[in-house]
């Protein structure tokens, strides 16, 4: 089973940038795509970005297209999500599934996630 830890998060001022992890162990990455999703303050846990098996593919939701990116480096087992141009509506708490689905119903365990909050 993989195990995911989510890290990176942290306090920014709107337009600037962060950069999070998700390691894997107990098994490598290298048989799964990758789902991040996100819980803002009283909001359902939604979608945000994923990447295929081969990290040849890449999918965002609308509201982050042409500011987020996903990348995956095999050798260290992590996928890395680097978020520009932050916004206060991106304030979150972060969470990466080991997986293809962009439903958050479709995943059983969650790990605590990392917090990202964006000020104004």
């Amino acid at each position: 089973q993989v195990q995911l830890v989510e890290s990176g998060g942290g306090l920014v001022q709107a337009g600037g940038s962060l950069r999070l992890s998700c390691a894997a162990s107990g098994r490598t990455f290298s048989s799964h795509a990758v789902a991040w999703f996100r819980q803002g303050p009283g909001k359902e846990r939604e979608f945000v970005a994923g990447i295929s098996l081969s990290g040849g593919s890449t999918y965002y939701t609308d509201s982050v297209k042409g500011r987020f990116t996903l990348s995956r480096d095999s050798a260290k087992n992590t996928v890395y999500l680097q978020m520009n141009n932050l916004k206060p509506e991106d304030t979150a708490v972060y969470y990466c599934q080991g997986g293809a689905s962009g439903d958050p119903d479709e995943y059983d365990q969650w790990g605590r996630g990392t917090q990202v909050t964006v000020s104004s």
